[in-house]
């Protein structure tokens, strides 16, 4: 007698329904209409090829987003690798508390986004305690508060992203840490290698592919900036980001769905390139460890 066996295909279709409706359909059909004048009240649209796209290359206001986008992913991802890095290394030794500061760092990447950037948003203001110390401190501080100038606002922001994230990055290393052999360490001490010559010989190199994730996954989430600009700033004061321009444009100011949608395609297109070259280049990196 047969057994009975449920194809796989009905196994997974859920999955695969909830993946084509909610994923391949948008993005498919949102590239379609990058390509129109999308009325979004009315619903109709007119066909004008690549006028979004060259109409973008000249609009100052997405290139001035841009910009903001390249400082924020140039001005976090190097801080938060290396700052959860030397916190991986920091905590993987053996000290009494170790379980609490793993705990400790680890805590602000998992509290709401919202929530941090309110608490942040009060703490930069001119009464705020981070302006408080800079006074005491002697350090001259905006009239307004860190927020309120062009100067200052974008980099305060990311200030907070950095202190934000690292906690998440750092868990990455640390299993990177704990996956590289005991036996690697031991016989470097026994050939009297000092604790620097082991990390730059033994440690940095083995944790090549881990690096490579996290700066990956780092620039992605960074290119796609936008709760913080959009709780704390609203995108005033030199702050929009490319994906708060794609929010303007299509579903606040112009209602322009075909405009943004371009724009969302260009910064997919950079992601895309960004993320390749990192591959090539920590991997290139590798091969001459």
């Amino acid at each position: 007698m047969k057994s009975f066996r449920t194809p796989s295909l009905i196994l997974t279709s859920p999955w695969s329904l909830t993946f084509i409706l909610f994923w391949v359909f948008p993005v498919t059909y949102s590239l379609y209409i990058s390509f129109t004048d999308y009325r979004l009240l009315t619903g109709e649209y007119d066909w004008i090829g690549l006028a979004n796209y060259r109409e973008l290359l000249s609009d100052p206001a997405f290139l001035a987003a841009l910009k903001n986008t390249f400082i924020f992913v140039g001005g976090t991802i190097p801080f938060t690798t290396v700052f959860a890095l030397v916190m991986a290394l920091l905590v993987n030794r053996q000290f009494r508390g170790r379980a609490f500061f793993r705990s400790a760092f680890f805590l602000p990447s998992i509290t709401s986004m919202v929530v941090v950037a309110l608490i942040f948003t009060n703490l930069y203001a001119r009464g705020g305690y981070i302006a408080t110390l800079a006074n005491l401190a002697g350090v001259s501080i905006p009239i307004h508060g860190f927020l309120y100038d062009n100067t200052t606002a974008l980099y305060s922001i990311m200030a907070m992203d950095v202190w934000m994230s690292v906690g998440y990055y750092m868990l990455i290393f640390l299993a990177g840490l704990k996956a590289i052999p005991d036996e690697l360490y031991e016989a470097a001490e026994i050939n009297g290698a000092s604790p620097m010559k082991t990390f730059w010989s033994i440690t940095l190199p083995l944790l090549q592919p881990v690096a490579l994730f996290v700066i990956v996954i780092n620039s992605i989430k960074s290119f796609q900036v936008f709760v913080e600009i959009f709780v704390m700033t609203k995108g005033k004061f030199d702050t929009a980001t490319s994906v708060f321009f794609i929010y303007e444009e299509g579903l606040t100011t112009a209602f322009r769905i075909g405009y943004a949608s371009a724009a969302a395609y260009v910064l997919f297109i950079i992601i895309a390139l960004f993320s390749i070259a990192q591959f090539v280049l920590l991997r290139k990196r590798s091969a001459a460890w």
